[in-house]
């Protein structure tokens, strides 16, 4: 096979690899946009045959009878609040514990590593029972204390942090030993900084399960005041019907903080997802 011809398989491949890249993207928007088009809709039109795409007429009315109709705003306080500082509780100890996995030398560092590894295969629905234990022992039943400590540090945010230190070169930090600087000052100058792709990485993840999470929430909360906005958005629900627009308008704001968290995060995410891969 001449050059052009290797041209043309090349050619072929790359517009295979972008038309499919294409649908892909197409798939997951659609729903999207559905949930968006449903909220600005007629509630008798969200039924309609065949289906209209576009609203005729468009309406906001939904979007104000969230707020009007429960706290919403108190869920969306609540849920931002959860999510900021569980993220920056996993962003804090997951990076100091996977500095201590990948760059110190200590009895036993592999085996806990294994270990903590192991964790990962335990789903999270046995755990519920000994956690809520937990949690009323310490009366942290329906308060923020509740809601945040349980999911201040993960398995998997060690894992991520320290495979990505991991690529941080031993020879710097034995630099800075030699001048005298302390490991959490080695940590906090050197490796933090260097493991910020890794780090947006990190808080994209958790900031999404944060704010997504409703299972946990919903059994560790009882009063309006401590709900979440994945349960506020379940409170939509009556007995025997659903009100359609008014859970698309609840579900696009609750999609909006992500949307915007991933927006100005997106390159330190695409880095540390494409730099963290190191084999060792």
């Amino acid at each position: 096979m001449g050059m052009s011809g290797t041209r043309v398989l090349r050619l072929v491949g790359r517009t295979g690899l972008y038309l499919a890249l294409i649908a892909s993207s197409i798939a997951m928007l659609v729903p999207f946009y559905w949930m968006v088009s449903t909220s600005l809709k007629l509630e008798a039109d969200v039924f309609a045959y065949p289906p209209e795409w576009i609203p005729q007429p468009a309406t906001l009315i939904h979007y104000a009878e969230v707020w009007t109709r429960l706290p919403f705003a108190r869920f969306f306080f609540n849920s931002l609040l959860v999510a900021s500082m569980v993220t920056l509780s996993n962003v804090f100890f997951c990076t100091l514990a996977g500095y201590a996995f990948a760059k110190l030398r200590f009895p036993g560092r592999d085996k806990v590593f294994f270990v903590l590894l192991l964790t990962l295969m335990v789903p999270f629905q046995i755990n519920l029972i000994p956690l809520y234990k937990l949690m009323d022992l310490f009366k942290w039943i329906d308060t923020y204390w509740g809601l945040i400590v349980p999911g201040a540090t993960s398995v998997f945010g060690i894992y991520l942090m320290r495979q990505y230190i991991l690529s941080i070169p031993d020879e710097l930090l034995d630099s800075a030993r030699v001048d005298g600087c302390s490991e959490f000052g080695i940590f906090w100058r050197i490796v933090a900084p260097l493991s910020l792709p890794g780090v947006a990485t990190l808080a994209i993840f958790t900031f999404m399960g944060a704010w997504t999470d409703f299972l946990w929430p919903m059994i560790v909360t009882s009063s309006m005041e401590m709900r979440t906005l994945p349960v506020g958005i379940a409170l939509l629900q009556e007995y025997h019907t659903t009100n359609w627009t008014q859970t698309m308008a609840g579900s696009a704001i609750a999609a909006l903080p992500m949307i915007i968290v991933f927006l100005f995060m997106q390159r330190q995410f695409i880095e540390g997802l494409t730099a963290g891969a190191v084999k060792r």
